[in-house]
């Protein structure tokens, strides 16, 4: 039996445009995992917390919680009591749960994994082509199946279907390029917000700009923008997105020192929430990396690494006492070996190959 590997192929057509291109490209992975994130049931925990407090918000508003408060001190102060000083107190303490629920300070637990096996494979189609007056066009359609990781966050994302998906379509001409994905365009202010299904990206002078809407999104909360500017060695980041409650923002800054230094500062003012600055710096030397941050809302970040040749370690740590340490080694051929641990006695190992 003659088994045949077709990697990429080309075909040129000539009726309307200069050129089109179709490239194949594979990729798979296995390996072993325990105790990861399972994504999915934190997923529905965190949806579940804020339909709760959703309802605590409605109900705040329609039985005057805060009133009853204030009626229930009057009440007290009038005449006061040892019953009456009880049920002020719970006025009290039946309005603070209310607000503690709206303001999201309720954690959600997340949930782990058992140990368990991942392997998956994926093939991409990517189509790519030029009309005549030199407008360049790009899709693609991915076919993807078997059990995931996301090594990243220490997540088990779980099964993919195995059916076909289809990526983005994008125009690009001297007017920029416009993108159309229907819900996978990540919001440009925080991946944590709605996807969007079309985008626009062009340079105006010395400004990179990007403008992504979501055609499904409910008012004031449907659009999202960066922009970018660099000079004299330092770059700005700008990004902007309309959420519930106001608009978030973020101002970022980075500056080159020199060869092996780098300075950050930022500015992150999350809708109907206080603003955060942070600082941060990071340098690398002969292999040896390290980063940390600081932010004024006492949270901070201390990332080191090394890599020599195809190898690499990282280790990170917050001010949680989380850490995460991983290592990663390129075996050739297009083959790599990965492993990672956390302070939440998550594991994972295994090889991922590129075809």
């Amino acid at each position: 039996m003659k088994k045949l590997l077709i990697a990429t192929t080309a075909l040129v057509a000539t009726a309307g445009m200069a050129s089109a291109d179709i490239t194949i490209s594979g990729h798979a992975a296995a390996g072993i995992y325990s105790g990861l994130d399972t994504k999915a049931a934190s997923s529905a925990a965190i949806a579940a917390d804020a339909t709760a407090a959703t309802a605590l918000l409605k109900n705040k508003a329609t039985t005057g919680t805060a009133a009853k408060e204030v009626a229930a001190k009057a009440a007290y102060d009038a005449a006061p009591s040892a019953a009456l000083l009880a049920a002020w107190h719970a006025a009290v303490a039946a309005d603070a749960a209310i607000d503690a629920k709206i303001a999201g300070s309720a954690a959600v637990a997340k949930t782990y994994s058992a140990d368990g096996i991942y392997s998956n494979a994926g093939v991409d189609f990517t189509a790519t082509g030029a009309t005549d007056n030199g407008i360049s066009f790009s899709a693609s359609v991915n076919i993807d199946a078997g059990m995931e990781i996301d090594s990243g966050d220490f997540e088990l994302d779980g099964k993919d279907g195995g059916t076909a998906g289809l990526g983005s379509v994008s125009m690009s001409g001297a007017f920029g390029t416009l993108t159309f994905d229907d819900g996978g365009i990540e919001n440009l202010y925080s991946d944590g917000l709605t996807n969007a299904d079309v985008s626009y990206a062009t340079t105006v002078g010395a400004v990179s700009l990007t403008i992504a809407h979501d055609t499904a999104a409910a008012t004031g909360s449907a659009n999202s923008v960066s922009a970018g500017y660099s000079a004299s060695g330092m770059d700005f980041t700008f990004t902007a997105s309309e959420a519930t409650g106001g608009t978030s923002n973020s101002l970022a800054v980075s500056y080159a020192l020199n060869d092996t230094v780098t300075l950050t500062g930022e500015t992150d003012q999350a809708a109907t929430k206080e603003s955060v600055q942070t600082i941060g710096a990071t340098t690398t030397l002969n292999g040896v990396s390290v980063a940390v941050s600081s932010a004024n809302n006492s949270t901070w970040d201390v990332d080191l690494g090394y890599t020599a040749g195809g190898f690499a370690l990282t280790y990170g740590v917050d001010e949680t006492d989380g850490w995460t340490a991983t290592a990663t080694s390129a075996l050739g051929g297009g083959a790599t070996f990965a492993a990672g641990v956390d302070s939440n006695d998550s594991m994972y190992a295994g090889v991922s190959f590129a075809f």
